[in-house]
């Protein structure tokens, strides 16, 4: 299997916890920006999340090992990065949030490579040195027109910067606060140690996904943690006996252009990654249209749990049409 070329084998002296595919704000403080130059130790290009290892020299002399997060591949796939972009040896500039804890982290924003190139690697696409920039020229990109009698079957992408499905706020109840205050993302996060998400979860994913027809049913394949989604597009009385427990038993039907997809008997008891919870009795309604030349994947979801939510939530997100991006093996390694 060949992702991109150039794989460099890791090595860490001085580790942070292992995690999974997380909350960035979980384990780092994005209200704070801090900076550290040192040597590569050695760069470890995997998902959920690329990481290498900087040797710094401190105040007094002596050298710190800082283990450093970043985006994840795909995110650095659609900034036309290569995994030879860093090497061990090189010596680098980084800026990014610290590790909480005391930890000798940093999840990167922006690096200054030797050469005096900086990588963006920010969802903002702010550059912060002088120099060229590399990494942020995809930043917002349209998808393209060129095949609009495609529909709704083929692989869409997550542009960069189109921000996140969740919203600043929601309406919760007293059973769902309290959930959230206890809520430790270090211990309770559900997708730590590389574990797959559920509904409604899932649809946050900036990975590329396919989707396409098979018999009565659309299949959607996500590439995060090599997803397979299955709407049934049967009126017949089906036992609602989901394929994938966590992922819940999806019924979709046609109302014009629009594809409706109802979710019932999800066994996932997160609305999101950080803390709020969902219960089994959550329904789970989705719409997606396609944009009439073929660019562009528009997607609504409301959630409707009364014992979460005073009201039901609605968010809304897009994929864009890249015919460049294909499926990769997810292949989570912590």
């Amino acid at each position: 299997m060949t992702r991109i070329a150039g794989i460099f084998f890791f090595l860490s002296l001085a580790p942070l916890p292992l995690i999974g595919h997380h909350s960035v704000s979980g384990f780092f403080d994005t209200d704070s920006i801090i900076e550290r130059e040192g040597e590569v130790i050695a760069v470890n290009w995997r998902n959920p999340h690329v990481r290498f290892t900087i040797n710094v020299t401190n105040e007094l002399g002596g050298m710190d090992l800082y283990e450093i997060e970043t985006t994840s591949m795909v995110n650095l796939r659609r900034r036309k990065l290569s995994a030879d972009f860093l090497k061990p040896g090189d010596q680098i500039r980084i800026a990014g949030n610290p590790a909480k804890g005391g930890e000798l982290g940093i999840y990167a924003l922006n690096i200054l490579l030797p050469m005096g190139e900086e990588v963006v690697l920010s969802g903002s696409g702010n550059r912060r040195w002088s120099g060229d920039v590399l990494g942020n020229t995809q930043q917002n990109r349209p998808g393209d027109t060129s095949a609009p009698e495609l529909g709704m079957y083929r692989v869409w992408s997550t542009p960069l910067g189109s921000g996140p499905i969740w919203a600043s706020s929601y309406p919760l109840t007293a059973v769902a606060t309290e959930s959230l205050l206890a809520f430790d993302p270090a211990v309770d996060s559900p997708t730590l140690n590389c574990a797959p998400k559920g509904m409604p979860t899932i649809m946050e994913q900036p990975y590329p996904m396919l989707l396409r027809e098979d018999s009565d049913t659309i299949v959607f394949e996500m590439e995060e943690y090599d997803t397979v989604r299955i709407i049934h597009m049967t009126t017949d009385n089906e036992p609602q006996i989901p394929e994938t427990p966590r992922l819940g038993y999806s019924v979709g039907r046609w109302e014009g252009e629009t594809l409706v997809v109802e979710t019932f008997n999800a066994n996932w008891p997160h609305f999101d990654r950080d803390g709020i919870p969902l219960s089994s009795d959550a329904e789970i309604i989705e719409y997606f249209d396609v944009a009439e030349d073929g660019s562009q994947l528009n997607y609504r979801m409301t959630v409707t749990d009364p014992k979460n939510f005073t009201e039901p939530v609605n968010l809304e997100k897009y994929w864009v049409w890249y015919p460049e991006v294909a499926i990769e093996p997810y292949d989570c390694v912590l």
